[in-house]
């Protein structure tokens, strides 16, 4: 069953109203295909209203949407399911809120690296809610540096409210590990190009955010701090995250404005967790489309321009 945010009430309302009418037609025999077509447009019309009137808050909600796709999705969808899963990071164990291996996109191997949340609430538990350890980003660069040395094209999928928290990943270098990715990034030889596909949470996000091109769907965020966080921060209290969340400026709109971000990928009309197929082929789409303009970059051009794009990043002239 669908599940639907309190913004998009209308939506559902339409939606059962349409389900009503199809099932009297059905349970009646009269021809209800009028009222139908009706309702459908009118749906279609209050669906565009409410999806391009989003505050910034109902973007962190939309990013969040149980529905809303997540890394092994998109892989197992954009790979037609030959993606091979590696594991571990050889050192301590392999991290299940961080997936990666191994996918063919028409042919050309890629590298797919992503944090993964869980489907269900065991599956969450399983999956750490999507919050790496150390050793999850150990594991990350681990496999993009097996990407490097077969030369092959590197994706990573970011959904993650953080890097866990907890007193043992701090222990075992929770800091060192997300420092060391991020400058091991910056001098990968191939091709890097980062998804943001829900949320984009601080160092937890940054630990396999370091591209060539960094884009975001449209309805995520990207922030050093969640809306709550800052909110209970400033305020002492949650009550204020749809304030905070206008005042981090973390939507695509805002980051792609910032020039902190390469691009905004749309999502369909109803968005990304209502029309997933549809969602997949666009994503497909703009990674064959960047990593075919990558491969034809001079390695050391490319490592300097990556270099050039964050160093730039927060520095204003008068």
């Amino acid at each position: 069953m669908a599940t639907y945010l309190d913004f998009e009430e209308p939506i559902k309302a339409l939606v059962d109203q349409i389900a009503q009418t199809k099932e009297i037609g059905e349970s009646t025999d009269v021809d209800m295909t009028d009222k139908v077509v009706a309702l459908e447009e009118k749906l279609e019309e209050k669906t565009k209203d409410i999806f391009a009137n989003l505050s910034p808050w109902q973007r962190v909600q939309l990013s969040r949407h149980a529905d809303r796709p997540y890394s092994l999705a998109y892989i197992n969808a954009i790979t037609d399911h030959t993606f091979q899963e590696l594991h571990g990071d050889r050192g301590v164990k392999d991290d299940k809120a961080m997936i990666g291996g191994f996918g063919m996109i028409d042919g050309q191997s890629v590298m797919f690296i992503g944090q993964q949340k869980g489907v269900n609430t065991k599956m969450r538990q399983f999956r750490n809610f999507g919050m790496p350890n150390p050793e999850g980003y150990r594991k990350a660069l681990r496999l993009m540096k097996l990407a490097e040395k077969f030369n092959k094209p590197i994706v990573t999928f970011i959904d993650t409210p953080g890097a866990f928290p907890g007193l043992e990943a701090e222990e075992r270098g929770q800091g060192e590990a997300i420092a060391r990715n991020i400058y091991e990034m910056m001098r990968l030889k191939v091709p890097v190009i980062c998804i943001i596909i829900g949320e984009g949470a601080s160092g937890g996000a940054l630990g396999i955010g370091v591209g060539d091109k960094v884009l975001m769907l449209e309805n995520t965020w990207y922030s050093v701090i969640s809306p709550e966080s800052c909110s209970s921060i400033l305020w002492r209290t949650w009550e204020h995250k749809e304030l905070a969340a206008n005042a981090l400026k973390l939507t695509s709109t805002d980051m792609k404005k910032n020039k902190l971000v390469d691009g905004v990928i749309k999502e369909p009309v109803d968005g990304a967790h209502r029309s997933k197929d549809e969602m997949f082929s666009i994503v497909k789409k703009s990674i064959k489309k960047h990593i075919k303009e990558l491969k034809d970059q001079d390695p050391t051009e490319r490592i300097n321009n990556r270099i050039d794009k964050f160093c730039a990043m927060g520095v204003w002239k008068d």
